[in-house]
């Protein structure tokens, strides 16, 4: 029997008052996928995930989890399936790293009862996934940038979701943090069985770490395929307004890109394309 989808929209529309949002949203996602979403400031990115996780309600169209309508799944229910680390995380008290990542138990809670051994047991889990164990009684507040994003996606993670959604995961990371967090990410789809979904800006890393890109232009998909069919020349342009070289990366067999801007003197691209993917 084939699997149903982890999630899937069919004619999304959302549109906030200053008109911006989502128009036509068609995607399907299959469990396991690995999926980065792009597109420029304003583009439909962190709203599009806060549909699929329930926290916008479409004003059109359908969204369904695992087959059923999201809108009929309990809060409960879908807090233990799917879990967003977003771009920071505001505590309006002190907490240590360990009391953050318990916070994802949260949906496993009696409402009269603490954490229970099995919700230790899973925090403890996701913290030595996440290398925290050593920062487990640090104050979050505390803690590098770097630190907080991994605190924040072991709290996610500790959820035990099936979906994990990220709102740009390498935000205001070093490049070091940034290799590291989707190199963590990209491992964990494997051990813990997950689908992934992204909102990403750098095209270069969405190639490396993630087997599906889908590009977003003022609320509408504008290219759905594996790197090799949307990094493209003629694609980028469409969606970022910015001229760029394609070529495969020299280390790994993915399309690569470096921009080539229009100035008054331009470095000439037609001396050596022979590497170049073509439009």
């Amino acid at each position: 029997m084939a699997m149903k989808p982890v999630i899937r929209l069919d004619g999304v529309r959302f549109t906030y008052s200053g008109g911006r949002g989502l128009t036509g949203i068609d995607l399907c996602v299959e469990p396991g996928e690995r999926i980065a979403i792009l597109g420029p400031n304003g583009s439909g990115k962190t709203t599009l995930l806060k549909v699929m996780l329930g926290l916008l309600h479409p004003q059109g169209g359908t969204v369904s989890f695992e087959g059923e309508n999201l809108s009929r799944i309990s809060r409960v229910e879908l807090a233990r399936a799917m879990a967003m680390v977003p771009q920071e995380l505001l505590l309006p008290y002190a907490l240590t790293a360990s009391e953050v990542v318990l916070l994802g138990r949260t949906p496993y809670l009696h409402r009269y009862r603490g954490p229970v051994r099995r919700d230790l047991e899973v925090a403890q889990e996701v913290m030595t996934a996440t290398d925290l164990v050593s920062l487990a009684s640090r104050p979050y507040s505390e803690l590098s940038g770097g630190e907080r994003q991994r605190v924040i996606l072991a709290m996610a993670l500790a959820q035990q979701p099936r979906l994990l959604l990220l709102d740009e995961p390498t935000r205001l990371l070093d490049l070091n943090y940034q290799i590291g967090m989707l190199s963590l990410i990209k491992d964990l789809t494997v051990t813990h069985g997950l689908t992934v979904l992204a909102s990403m800006h750098d095209v270069n890393l969405a190639s490396l770490y993630f087997d599906r890109m889908v590009l977003l232009s003022s609320g509408r998909i504008v290219a759905d395929g594996p790197p090799e069919q949307v990094v493209r020349p003629d694609v980028i342009r469409k969606v970022f307004g910015v001229s760029v070289l394609v070529r495969r990366h020299p280390g790994y067999d993915i399309p690569w890109l470096t921009l080539a801007p229009d100035i008054s003197n331009p470095i000439s691209v037609r001396e050596d394309t022979s590497d170049a993917i073509n439009p």
